[in-house]
């Protein structure tokens, strides 16, 4: 799990359970995307939440959870709050 800690002492996760996060503190936890069903069986993954794209359609919902959380790595994990 992949956590920033920024000088204010701000920590930023995509949330998993692998740290009870409530150690550090009362986490505020929001939510990055929606990974849904389409009407043809397919699955997206809409990162509209952290102003992201449409990703899909993707045959497998676990392929769609896969590129939510590289998407939220590569583009929302670093960036400013």
């Amino acid at each position: 799990m992949d956590m920033i800690i920024n000088q204010g002492g701000l920590v930023r996760c995509i949330y998993d359970e692998t740290i009870d996060l409530t150690q550090l503190g009362t986490p505020a936890i929001n939510r990055g995307s929606h990974v849904e069903p389409v009407a043809d069986g397919q699955w997206t993954a809409d990162l509209s939440p952290v102003n992201g794209p449409l990703l899909g359609p993707f045959s497998h919902r676990s392929v769609a959870l896969a590129a939510e959380r590289e998407w939220l790595n590569q583009h929302w994990l670093l960036s400013s709050p």
